[in-house]
């Protein structure tokens, strides 16, 4: 599938007039009425690789000599589309992608429409647009002649591997994970859906295995073949690292890779609270980021780790399994450890950061009794210590970390766990109108009145201090849940769906006069 068809489709699902593209800028997608935005921005090669691609050579040259230009293509959904190009200069490019009237393949060039940009749009204010024109015309850079490819080659350079092909294609039309297996078409998971890759043949086991054995590091081999998955990383230069899961289920082998863009996001760009940054200069003490599988906690830690390297002079070991954002030294000295590779595991690793002069250690993922109590010790001799849970809520994380331990100890860890307990910042993913997907956060930071409740054991009235304690830096997930909803990036239904009191926050959206339209409900 061509890249191009990707946004075609979504044009069609969102019920778009048109999709607008700009090199290093959010897709935006436009309605009548309204514009919305995507999380991420697309990068200048993808957009150049979509229209070199799609467009007819007549098209290209004319791209080259007169800097914009435009042509009809019949997408694979069977739409025919009007898409308008426009050379800012050597790495801007703007595309404008919409449904096309009748006419020929490639018609008289016309001049590129300005591009807005936008902020989302609250619910019932008007949409603020800011012009920047893409008076293309007036510049004079040059381009050399854009490489004529097939779309069976687009993005497989000379000796890589051939999965690399799909892993390019992923990371091109912005999908956040590829998953190949066996007898099915290669899929991607695109703003929270799973979409079909490649209008193929479903790859067969044979064909996945030849795929797959190219990039598997022998050690990973051996425990495939062992225990019938395994975990490892992989690095395209210049293009993304990705977190692998090779596996086999009853069909035969198959593979997940989730994309791990080599840029680190900034705090607003992951829409974290500001607050939560407090805990970033903390000498000691325990911090989680908590969530399910595939809700962002990887890359919050990583945004906080990146923010300590940016602003102390500190020494961090991260323990990750595997590794997944890199982190280059810049004022911190930053060690990163990979289970498997440099240590057998992560209790194994982590009592060893005792003896190597750690500021802060991040815990990739505290999933065992013993990780658990020798990260409380950690955050109780003096370190900060970073780490990860899969629970969906603040009051759940406290109450899963003391579970964990035998009723005996119980009492005890209650005691240490309120002593060291910094903070806690609950996530989910939702998928934002419009396109893209965007975070709801809880955060509970520790005050005294949160640690004498987890010392006495009363943990169920955390949620309470929380709802009063917003001057502190705390939200509870409703309170972002809404806030969401009201101000147009997320719908009552999705957001409904993530929350975890689900009553309240019906209550709370009928309060605000929105209506939340659910079957059977």
């Amino acid at each position: 599938m061509l890249r191009l068809d990707f946004y075609v489709q979504h044009l069609i699902r969102h019920n778009a007039e048109r999709v607008m593209l700009r090199s290093g800028k959010r897709v935006r997608f436009g309605f009548a009425d309204s514009e919305r935005e995507t999380s991420q921005p697309i990068l200048h090669a993808q957009v150049r690789g979509l229209v070199e691609e799609a467009a007819p050579g007549s098209a290209l040259d004319e791209l080259r000599d007169r800097k914009q230009t435009h042509f009809i293509h019949a997408s694979s959904a069977g739409l025919r589309v009007d898409v308008r190009v426009a050379r800012v200069s050597p790495d801007v490019w703007t595309v404008e992608i919409r449904e096309a009237p009748d006419g020929p393949p490639h018609a008289k060039s016309v001049p590129a429409p300005e591009l807005r940009e936008v902020a989302p749009p609250r619910a019932g204010t008007a949409t603020q647009d800011t012009h920047e024109a893409a008076n293309a015309g007036r510049l004079r850079a040059s381009m050399p002649p854009p490489p004529r490819r097939k779309p069976s080659q687009v993005a497989l350079a000379t000796g890589d591997p051939p999965i690399h092909r799909y892993l390019r294609m992923m990371v091109d039309v912005g999908a956040s994970d590829l998953h190949l297996s066996s007898e099915v078409k290669p899929m991607v998971r695109l703003d929270g859906e799973m979409n079909v890759l490649e209008e193929r043949a479903p790859l067969t086991p044979a064909e996945l295995e030849a795929l797959l054995a190219p990039i598997t590091p022998e050690r990973n081999q051996r425990e495939l073949n062992e225990t019938s998955d395994t975990d490892f990383a992989h690095m395209i230069e210049g293009v993304a690292r990705f977190r692998a899961n090779v596996f086999r289920d009853r069909r035969g082998v198959g593979a997940v890779f989730r994309q791990i863009p080599f840029e680190l996001l900034s705090v607003d760009q992951i829409g974290l609270p500001k607050r939560v940054l407090d805990l970033c200069w903390l000498s000691k003490g325990l911090v989680l980021v908590t969530g399910p599988t595939g809700s962002g906690k990887s890359t919050t830690l990583a945004t906080l780790i990146d923010f300590i390297n940016e602003n102390r002079k500190d020494h961090i070991i991260t323990i990750e399994d595997p590794i997944e954002f890199v982190h280059d030294n810049k004022k911190c000295l930053v060690n990163q450890r990979e289970v498997g590779m440099h240590t057998q595991s992560f209790s194994s690793a982590l009592r060893a950061a005792l003896r190597e002069d750690p500021d802060i250690v991040l815990v990739g993922e505290m999933r065992d009794l013993e990780t658990i109590a020798i990260a409380i010790e950690t955050a109780e001799t003096g370190h900060l210590v970073f780490g990860t849970l899969h629970t969906t809520s603040a009051v759940s994380t406290v109450d899963r970390l003391i579970d964990q331990f035998p009723p005996e100890q119980q009492s005890q860890i209650r005691v240490m766990l309120s002593e060291s307990l910094r903070g806690v910042v609950a996530q989910v993913l939702c998928k934002k109108d419009g396109g893209g997907r965007a975070a709801a956060y809880e955060v509970l930071m520790t005050t005294p009145a949160v640690s004498n409740l987890i010392r006495e054991g009363k943990t169920y009235q955390i949620a309470s201090v929380m709802q009063t304690g917003r001057k502190l830096g705390m939200q509870t997930m409703n309170d972002h849940l809404l806030e969401l909803v009201t101000s147009g990036r997320v719908r009552p239904e999705e957001a409904y769906v993530k929350s975890n009191d689900k009553m309240s926050f019906k209550n709370a959206l009928a309060a605000q006069g929105i209506d939340l339209s659910l079957d059977g409900s």
